[in-house]
């Protein structure tokens, strides 16, 4: 299964006449996605509907749909969820795990605005509720308290492992670093804050980024 987007998933490409819109929606053709037109900006849905972002880089369940930039190849099929505030260190994550033979079931990017359309918790409850999903890797940073909620969320409700990696270790209080939300302002906002109460929670945590794909393989290997 997946989560979001699936084979059957009608798209619709805002911005589909401009240049980069027409790129992406033509690389998302040719993923397989379904993309069945696209509109000038100014389109709007008064329906109820689940909105990721702003600044990310998509949303793509592999070998099913691809809504986004993401580069299509690097991601195998598999059982393996991803949330990401970077789109970089997601594309690191899926490749780390294809080169383990590890796949992904859908990798989310939720961008590192400081006002998000999905948090880190609400794409948790999304997996958890998926079958076919045997364990979540989540990609934080500092600034904002959405990876510590997460964790709190995944000890009380989650069966399935989470992994985390929280980008920024070195980075000073009260500067801004990366994303235009990752700022650090309050207790629990910086990286090492963050490591040390979603080990509290259970979380596992990855030490550095290069070992993403071994830490969500020994979670697994633990699990079983």
């Amino acid at each position: 299964m997946s989560v979001l987007i699936d084979k059957k998933t009608k798209i619709i490409v805002q911005g589909f006449t401009g240049k980069m819109g027409s790129f992406h929606a033509e690389e998302m053709i040719k993923y397989g996605t379904n993309v069945v037109g696209g509109v000038t900006p100014g389109y709007s849905r008064t329906e109820k509907m689940t909105l990721v972002g702003p600044n990310c880089a998509g949303v793509i369940s592999p070998g099913k749909a691809m809504l986004g930039i993401m580069p299509g190849h690097i991601y195998k099929e598999g059982k393996i969820g991803i949330i990401g505030r970077s789109g970089t260190l997601g594309y690191e994550a899926a490749q780390q795990l294809k080169n383990l033979n590890i796949g992904v079931s859908t990798s989310v990017g939720i961008g590192g605005d400081p006002i998000n359309g999905s948090s880190f918790k609400d794409i948790l409850e999304k997996f958890e509720q998926d079958d076919e999903t045997e364990a979540v890797l989540m990609i934080g940073e500092i600034g904002g308290p959405q990876e510590v909620a997460a964790g709190k969320f995944a000890k009380e409700n989650m069966k399935k492992p989470v992994i985390a990696y929280i980008a920024g270790l070195t980075a000073p209080k009260g500067r801004v670093m990366g994303h235009a939300g990752a700022i650090v302002s309050a207790y629990g906002e910086s990286a090492v804050e963050k490591v040390e109460l979603l080990k509290e929670c259970g979380v596992i945590i990855s030490k550095n980024p290069s070992v993403m794909g071994e830490t969500v393989k020994s979670a697994l290997n633990s699990k079983n």
